[in-house]
């Protein structure tokens, strides 16, 4: 079990086990919001504390209501919309692992999906190979 906080603390997100992978996707959303997301079954995931969302709008068929600290404005988490979980069922969760310390992420691989160029259905591709965090070749925060 794992616990994040916003930067004031005010929202908490546990995850029952670590992800596989996270991606730092390149899309306006995700840049412009901090966010590095990890998917998880939403049974895995617990959060807790006031929250405000926004759902995207530049993009047809928006299927993620993204969620941030509503005192600090953190980015916390996304769930699916509504109209996604009609069509296809409540199948994710992410969590911004931007929440945890790098520490905690040692080992994981970060991909780098191309959100940017993707339209919003089918696979997309990736602006550049994947690293481990924490090891050499990733490049470091400033």
């Amino acid at each position: 079990m794992m616990q994040f906080s916003c930067h004031c603390g005010a929202v908490t997100v546990q995850i029952a086990k670590m992800p596989a992978f996270v991606h730092a996707c390149n899309c306006s959303l995700c840049r412009k919001s901090g966010a590095q997301w990890a998917y998880f079954a939403p049974t895995e995931v617990r959060t807790a504390g006031v929250t405000s969302s926004y759902v995207r709008t530049d993009k047809p068929g928006a299927g993620a209501q993204i969620h941030f600290c509503a005192a600090c404005g953190s980015t916390t988490h996304f769930v699916l919309t509504p109209e996604t979980i009609a069509q296809h069922g409540n199948t994710v969760t992410g969590v911004n692992m931007a929440l945890a310390d790098e520490s905690q992420l040692t080992g994981l691989e970060m991909r780098f999906p191309d959100g940017a160029a993707w339209a919003g259905q089918g696979p997309f591709g990736y602006v550049r190979e994947s690293v481990v965090i924490g090891s050499a070749d990733q490049p470091q925060s400033s």
